[in-house]
């Protein structure tokens, strides 16, 4: 019987996952290419043979989104898997009404068939959108676990940027040494470093029945980070879904988001205190109609920085976390509000100084104005970055990203760094949510 051929459309994340776990070794299919958005640099590269196993002896080609009609025409597809995150779910059925009018089904492989069993108790902590909140929440579910005195290893979903996708297949990553080991771009160390600082040990990579295995020899119970507003790799015994109140409505019409919060046993509206009683309300409102069952709990997300004089009265570069501003479609974060904050006399457009792929990034995401995207998925991108921090004419930069700039771009202004953790306002809370799940999921067996 003739194999199905199928195209899997991703982001370098969920694509290689569903690939690994559901179509690697399945006679039944034939996966003849990968699309790639949202990443500057994932086209192009192939998928190794040794990551794609038996049936592909010469690997798999990745190819730009945009050639997905040729592509389905030139192989004759059967089925365009959709296996990426964080777009409406408009963006979605316009994918799939190209793959209809093709000839080809067009599927979104589910739970069943790609959620990985543990033998550990897994807490997921997922979002409804990029830049809700997820990592200072896995971190504070990360405190939360060591002082009650288990081992908690963090599961970060993937972000396989580096050409060498064998290089990557199973990250353990335990000092800041390792981010180097690895060639970790900023969005990695974005992710990565809140964890190396309070002396905890995650995991990344590409093949995560290998990194789930890993992780299991040496965890109590493993958090699973993810990204985006992707559902969970695992499956979890403890589902911690964060909303957020600043994009009011986007919990029900951005796609996988919508599952995350259909599978919530904890909802967390996030950042109360930035935003609006109305749009709190109908977040509120809209949660409990799609998920009775959630447990709510309200958090904030206050901000502090090093040195609040600095900042005060000056011309300020505000940087922020680069997905959540590009694809997230937020307009500000937590650099914006400390430089309201603490009085800066004016933030300075960095559109005019941009250069490289950080200007093309301003073309693109039309919706960004007074604040600059920290983008560095390569050595070459986090170069014009630099300079595009260097030309800008301010007298301070105020950097919202979760990382220490300093650390790996060399700059000729001063920089202030804001930082934000979560902060959950009256009960239940996370540790009373953790405790019961102790007892019953740790203490009592899984």
């Amino acid at each position: 019987m003739a194999r199905k051929r199928v195209i899997i459309m991703g982001a370098a994340g969920r694509d290689f996952h569903n690939f690994n776990v559901y179509y690697r070794d399945n006679e039944e299919y034939e996966v003849v290419a990968f699309t790639a958005t949202q990443i500057p640099g994932i086209d192009s590269r192939l998928y190794p043979p040794e990551l794609a196993g038996r049936l592909y002896p010469n690997g798999i080609p990745i190819y730009p989104e945009d050639k997905l009609p040729e592509l389905i025409k030139k192989y004759d597809v059967d089925e365009v898997a959709f296996a990426y995150s964080d777009v409406s779910h408009e963006y979605v059925m316009h994918r799939a009404a190209i793959a209809n009018s093709l000839g080809a089904s067009f599927i979104l492989l589910g739970p069943k068939h790609t959620m990985l069993k543990s033998k550990k108790p897994v807490i997921a902590i997922c979002a409804v959108r990029t830049g809700c909140g997820k990592s200072p929440t896995s971190r504070k579910v990360m405190q939360i676990l060591r002082n009650m005195g288990y081992r908690a290893i963090a599961v970060r979903h993937p972000m396989p940027y580096d050409p060498e996708l064998n290089r990557v297949r199973c990250e353990r990553i335990a000092s800041f040494e390792d981010l180097e080991k690895y060639r970790c771009t900023i969005e990695e160390r974005e992710e990565y470093e809140g964890y190396l600082e309070m002396g905890a040990v995650l995991y990344a990579g590409v093949d995560y029945p290998e990194i789930l295995r890993r992780a299991e020899e040496e965890a109590d119970v493993i958090i699973w980070d993810g990204g985006n507003n992707d559902y969970a790799f695992f499956r979890a015994d403890l589902y911690i879904t964060v909303v957020d109140p600043l994009r009011a409505g986007n919990e029900y019409t951005y796609y996988p988001g919508e599952v995350n919060l259909r599978m919530a046993d904890v909802v967390i509206i996030n950042k109360v205190d930035s935003a609006d009683a109305e749009s709190i309300h109908r977040v509120r409102e809209r949660v409990q109609k799609i998920n009775a069952n959630a447990i709510i709990i309200e958090a904030a997300s206050p901000i502090s920085v090093e040195d609040p004089a600095m900042i005060r009265g000056k011309r300020v570069l505000v940087i922020e976390d680069g997905p959540t501003l590009t694809h997230g479609e937020m307009q500000f974060g937590a650099g914006y509000l400390a430089a309201k904050k603490f009085g800066a006399s004016e933030i300075v457009d960095p559109r005019p100084y941009a250069v490289g792929s950080i200007k093309e990034t301003f073309e693109r995401y039309k919706h960004l104005e007074r604040i600059l995207p920290a983008m560095g998925y390569g050595e070459k991108q986090i170069k014009e970055l630099e300079e595009t921090i260097k030309r800008t004419e301010c007298d301070v930069v105020v950097s919202g990203t979760p990382i220490d700039l300093r650390r790996i771009i060399k700059v000729n202004k001063p920089v202030v760094r804001v930082r934000y953790e979560l902060q959950e306002i009256g009960r239940p809370n996370l540790e009373d949510v953790l405790s019961e799940f102790i007892k019953e999921k740790v203490e009592g067996g899984v």
